[in-house]
């Protein structure tokens, strides 16, 4: 039972037994009965009037409780003369007016903070407290293209990216560099920070591709040019006195030995010419062609050499056009490297297979499969496998469909097929 529920049943109690004792002790003297009669109502009285003044602060203290429960920061009370409830209401309107500027200042710094991740260049997604992503950023949509119903309400293994897949189990607090199988390469941070004085986790990603890249060019650019260079010239004044030189020579295992020594130095010439092919590699010029119609070509052409090696090459292409934005000899060249490295990956008895899509080229093969140590260098500049090789083909490769805007990819799946990926936007 309340307090006020018991005070107002005591003091009923209390003047009801009086009236009582009044009836009994004074009906007979009227005068004195009326004078206890009005002494017991003045109580009354009075006992209502103190009942009002400790309900009051209850009353100011409910309603407090109600607008803070409601969020409501701009209720105040006005001071009623009453010196202890006037106090109370000067410490609740001084509490309301900070619970206000608080508000004010966190509603400010969270308006802020949105601001600032919506517009932030890194791409953030941020963990709820089961470690699911509950919000995500432009750049983040636009680095990982996928809609928000693949992305939110979902822990990072779930989500069909490989990025994310391997950012499932990075370490909090400690930055990572991740590369996947094309030549994407990223900057990864997996932070943390508390909300309700519980721990939740956000992840910084930024793409350092493309400054990678450029940064690679520039240097093996200035190298090649410089070599080629000094070899040129080098080769072009050693030719000339040998070419000079050459009829004049009276022993014929010495004329022989200076047309060996001309020719390597037009081998060596040519080599030069390959490389400096990189640096110079002109911007596409790109038409509306048929993809289908390059691939047929492109397997025409390698037929003989797939032939020779006993490896069946074939092209699944669909019934209608696939029309994209390309230069038909730059691609040509891309899926003539391709399918050359495929063949060389074959035993006979294997296959190399073009398969085309509204969305991607896939040149798959069940040769030799891609190690994951060689699988993590395939797209650095020049790097190569082959005891004789010059790392030239994947590197023109490189530049030409990254000069396409298009992603691609090289590795060997679960299925032991290795698939070359050249991915395109069907917009």
């Amino acid at each position: 039972m309340k307090f006020q529920t018991r005070y107002l049943l005591y003091i009923l109690g209390l003047h009801a037994m009086l009236v009582g004792l009044t009836f009994q002790l004074l009906k007979e003297n009227k005068p004195w009965f009326i004078g206890s009669e009005v002494f017991i109502a003045l109580s009354l009285y009075a006992a209502q009037r103190i009942y009002r003044s400790f309900r009051q602060p209850s009353t100011f203290i409910s309603s407090g409780i109600e607008a803070i429960q409601d969020k409501d920061f701009t209720i105040k009370f006005v001071p009623t003369g009453n010196r202890e409830v006037d106090e109370l209401i000067r410490v609740y309107n001084g509490m309301i007016d900070q619970l206000r500027t608080e508000r004010t200042r966190q509603a400010e710094q969270q308006f802020f903070l949105d601001k600032l991740v919506e517009a932030a260049p890194i791409a953030l997604l941020i963990l709820d407290f089961d470690e699911r992503v509950s919000a995500v950023n432009p750049r983040a949509r636009q680095l990982l293209r996928l809609p928000d119903a693949d992305l939110l309400q979902k822990p990072l293994s779930a989500i069909a990216h490989p990025l994310l897949a391997q950012l499932s189990t990075l370490p909090p607090d400690q930055p990572h560099t991740v590369k996947l199988a094309g030549i994407e390469t990223y900057w990864v941070l997996r932070g943390q920070f508390i909300d309700r004085g519980f721990r939740r986790q956000f992840l910084f990603i930024e793409e350092l591709t493309a400054e990678i890249i450029e940064t690679e060019k520039k240097a093996y650019g200035k190298v090649i040019r410089m070599m080629a260079h000094e070899v040129n010239n080098s080769i072009g004044a050693v030719n000339s006195i040998l070419h000079l030189a050459e009829p004049d020579v009276a022993d014929a295992d010495v004329r022989q030995a200076v047309r060996v020594a001309i020719e390597r130095n037009d081998r060596l010439n040519q080599f030069m010419r390959r490389f400096a092919d990189v640096v110079r590699l002109p911007s596409p010029h790109v038409g509306l062609s048929d993809v289908g119609v390059l691939c047929r070509n492109v397997v025409q052409l390698m037929q003989p050499q797939a032939n020779v090696r006993g490896v069946s090459l074939t092209a699944t292409l669909p019934d209608n056009s696939v029309n994209r934005p390309i230069d038909v000899g730059q691609l040509e060249q891309v899926l003539v490297n391709i399918t050359k490295n495929a063949l060389e990956a074959c035993q006979p008895g294997q296959a190399v297979d073009f398969q085309l899509t509204e969305r991607a080229l896939l040149v798959r093969n069940n040769g030799q499969p891609i190690s994951d140590a060689v699988a993590a260098n395939l797209f650095n500049p020049f790097f190569s496998t082959k005891s004789t090789g010059q790392g030239i083909g994947l590197t023109l490769t490189r530049e030409i469909l990254l000069n396409h805007g298009f992603g691609f990819s090289l590795q060997t799946q679960a299925n032991g097929w290795t698939v070359f990926s050249i991915q395109w936007s069907t917009h």
